[in-house]
């Protein structure tokens, strides 16, 4: 059939070819734009070049220049070029590349929001149609960037979304940080689902967290990779699980519980004892097959020496215990111990022990460092403390002034309290409530009539550090409240709560966040029911010590594993547990706070 065209219809045609040509024009590379190119030139050359071009090449000079400084880790010079390019006229391609370096930079001076935020750029919408090499550049540092900003969850996302673009070492780093990221989320936020890939290795992690011994994870990563055959973990197992292997194939079968059974710490000690036996209990009932336990008196001991040849000679692979420091402070002195040790106490701090010493406690340090990681996480940078006077109040401060300040946060002043009496001067003096009436007090003389003058505090200030018993935090924060201060967040260790649901014993505390063991905020907790129901004394704040046991008991098979695996933790009642450089077990702790002289858990941090 032959289509004539009627002179009416011949204007509409050309029209039509006018229009696809100027389509055709405007073709999705001419508006995507060029990435800058890589220079052979030095960055003064290209900024002369770029004095000299027209405006959207000299842009792409400007960012060529600025990305060769950042290469050179000349990160002033860097940020100055980048400066001079104005972003926002940019095309998206130009507009994805000064986005990225933005967010690099902003990422090597420790500021991940401002990473994310120079990647929000309208041009990300066609980073796909972007080379692979720009496409790896800029979801890499968001990934980064997530994870700096304590986004776990959303950075294994981008890095599992990443993966099928790399290839090599890339890949291999990508594989191993994907793992890094999944297995270090607490239990809650390992909830399959979206993406097949990310949700395999979510399972994975969970999996992993959920058996209790070495055994039990080799079994479950097993029957995981059976049921995922063609997930990349399968294919490529992540390097930490891959040595769960070898540690697996040399199983705990005999330990020696080494506590004092008369003195100062005995009762202390039957608390551990309770706390590790029961859930002991608790492993034979779940049809484990548990080390058998044999337990040794301290307080009888004529000597170390004498203990571990006694071990040796009953078969022991493991001892936990002492409790008494100055016998863990004996351990430490020493190059090798003949038996792998978990000792409960810690020896003086930066001490670093022989190479078998492990050493567990409820150290308040851990706490001062875990309020200074959720105040960070929470927006918090600058504070003031309170702590007791004396050598647990100055410990407990130095701890969390050296957590915070390495994070960033300036601690602008601190007092240590002790009398009552002091309380309301020690705090006017912190929030300089005595200087503001001062100036009311020169205003009234230069007027010599009466001002209606509220005393001011000080407005640099985001939070209160706070390490106090019960008694001296029921006096303090009234006395915060009287001195102009009660809108200022507190964020408190543990010491504070008592582990009771009387209302009217933390009435006063409103308001008050503090950090506290799983224990005591989780009730519902099956082993804690159990033995509240034999000790009822665990149910309060003697629980922390039962806690203890319990996780002793939980960590004694996963040392080495622990020690292999630096990123590994076990979410235990008394915190979710890691080892350290040092061999010192380190504890993050759940947060609550006081509302209407009840308990009310909060949600886990972003950086958690």
């Amino acid at each position: 059939m032959i289509i004539r065209l009627t002179a009416g219809l011949r204007p509409l045609l050309a029209l039509s070819l006018a229009a696809l040509l100027a389509a055709c024009s405007s073709s999705p590379s001419s508006t995507l734009g060029e990435l800058p190119r890589t220079p052979q030139a030095s960055i003064d050359q290209l900024l002369q070049q770029a004095n000299e071009a027209k405006p959207e090449q000299a842009a792409s000079l400007r960012l060529a220049a600025a990305d060769q400084a950042y290469q050179q880790k000349d990160l002033g010079r860097a940020a100055q070029i980048l400066e001079q390019v104005p972003v926002a006229t940019l095309k998206p391609a130009q507009q994805v590349f000064a986005g990225t370096l933005s967010a690099e930079l902003a990422l090597a001076r420790g500021k991940p929001k401002s990473a994310l935020q120079a990647l929000d750029q309208p041009g990300m919408q066609r980073l796909a149609e972007l080379p692979v090499e720009q496409q790896v550049r800029t979801q890499l540092v968001r990934a980064q960037a997530l994870e700096a900003d304590g986004q776990t969850l959303a950075a294994a996302r981008e890095r599992v979304f990443i993966a099928p673009l790399l290839s090599g070492e890339a890949a291999t780093r990508n594989h191993e940080s994907i793992w890094s990221l999944v297995s270090s989320l607490p239990a809650d936020q390992l909830q399959a689902g979206g993406d097949a890939d990310l949700a395999g290795w979510l399972q994975l992690a969970s999996a992993v967290k959920s058996a209790g011994t070495l055994q039990q994870q080799q079994a479950a990563i097993d029957t995981w990779s059976q049921q995922n055959p063609q997930h990349p973990a399968a294919a490529q197992l992540p390097a930490p699980l891959t040595k769960l292997k070898e540690l697996a194939s040399q199983p705990l079968t005999k330990i020696a519980l080494l506590l004092p059974q008369d003195g100062q710490l005995a009762s202390v000690a039957r608390a551990l004892r309770d706390g590790f036996m029961a859930a002991h209990f608790q492993a034979q009932q779940a049809g484990q097959n548990p080390p058998s336990i044999e337990v040794f008196d301290s307080s009888r001991l004529a000597s170390m020496d004498d203990f571990y040849r006694q071990a040796q000679a009953a078969g022991i692979q493991l001892v936990v215990g002492p409790l008494e420091k100055n016998l863990v402070k004996q351990l430490s002195d020493r190059e090798q111990l003949p038996i792998t040790t978990l000792a409960l106490n810690y020896s003086d701090a930066g001490r670093e022990g022989p190479p078998q010493l492990f050493q567990f406690g409820l150290a308040a340090e851990d706490e001062a460092r875990e309020v200074s990681r959720r105040a960070w996480d929470d927006g918090m940078r600058r504070a003031v403390a309170l702590v007791p006077r004396g050598e647990w109040g100055d410990r407990v401060l130095e701890a969390f002034r050296q957590s915070w300040q390495a994070k960033g946060g300036s601690l602008i002043a601190a007092e240590h309290v002790d009398q009552p009496v002091e309380l309301a001067q020690q705090i006017a003096d912190l929030f300089q409530l005595r200087q503001s009436e001062a100036r009311a007090k020169r205003i009234q003389s230069v007027l010599g009539t009466q001002v209606a003058a509220q005393p001011a505090r000080r407005q640099d200030i985001d939070f209160i550090f706070l390490a106090a018993t019960p008694q001296q935090a029921q006096q303090i924060k009234p006395t915060l409240a009287f001195q102009y201060a009660g809108d200022v967040p507190v964020y408190a260790t543990s010491h504070l709560f008592t582990g009771g649901s009387n209302p009217s014993q933390y009435q006063d505390l409103d308001g008050i966040r503090f950090c506290e063991t799983p224990w005591l905020l989780d009730a519902n907790d099956p082993l804690r029911q159990q033995v509240a129901a034999q000790w009822p004394q665990a149910a309060g704040s003697l629980g922390r010590l039962y806690a203890m046991g319990v996780d002793a008991y939980r960590l004694a098979p996963r040392l080495t594993e622990l020690k292999a695996l630096p990123e590994s933790r076990v979410d235990g009642l008394s915190g979710s547990l890691s080892v350290n450089a040092n061999q010192r077990v380190e504890r993050q702790l759940p947060w609550a706070e006081f509302r209407d002289g009840a308990v009310q858990r909060l949600p886990v941090s972003s950086g958690f």
